[in-house]
């Protein structure tokens, strides 16, 4: 579901805020995207409700990570406090794609070896940077306080 249709609360805001600033520090000149898919028939059909997807795009082509864009899909699942009300979600899993207008080249999971597969693979340097931010995205989720979240 896109991000930006997907937030609910101030947290949640807080904390895709907080997920947009991890990838911006590592690639400084992309540009986000918070809805990054359609809002068509055929596109709702595919929509899942426990996911925040967005895309940042780099102005031209980028050569070490072999792309234009990355989308980044966040699996999450929400949880409920004792009392009743909805705890910070839980992040179980990143599914991160190397796109281009022919479509995906790489995608990378944080399953298994977290290694990226697909036609054309992006340097090993980038492939470092882009285990960060999912290493950094799973720290941001288990630590409320780190966006100023915390109850």
């Amino acid at each position: 579901m896109n991000a930006g249709e997907a937030v609910d609360s101030v947290q949640l805001a807080q904390t895709l805020a907080s997920a947009v600033t991890l990838v911006r520090d590592r690639f400084p000149a992309a540009s986000v995207n918070l809805n990054p898919w359609r809002d068509d028939p055929q596109t709702r059909r595919w929509q899942e409700d426990q996911t925040l997807d967005l895309a940042f795009h780099f102005p031209g082509w980028s050569p070490r990570l072999e792309c234009r864009s990355l989308l980044l899909q966040l699996q999450l699942q929400q949880t409920s406090k004792q009392d009743g009300a909805m705890a910070s979600p839980d992040l179980l899993g990143v599914l991160m794609r190397g796109m281009t207008y022919d479509g995906e080249r790489w995608r990378l999971v944080t399953m298994g070896d977290w290694q990226p597969e697909g036609s054309h693979l992006p340097q090993p340097e980038q492939v470092q940077q882009l285990r960060g931010i999912c290493r950094d995205l799973f720290d941001l989720f288990a630590n409320p306080a780190a966006t100023g979240t915390a109850a």
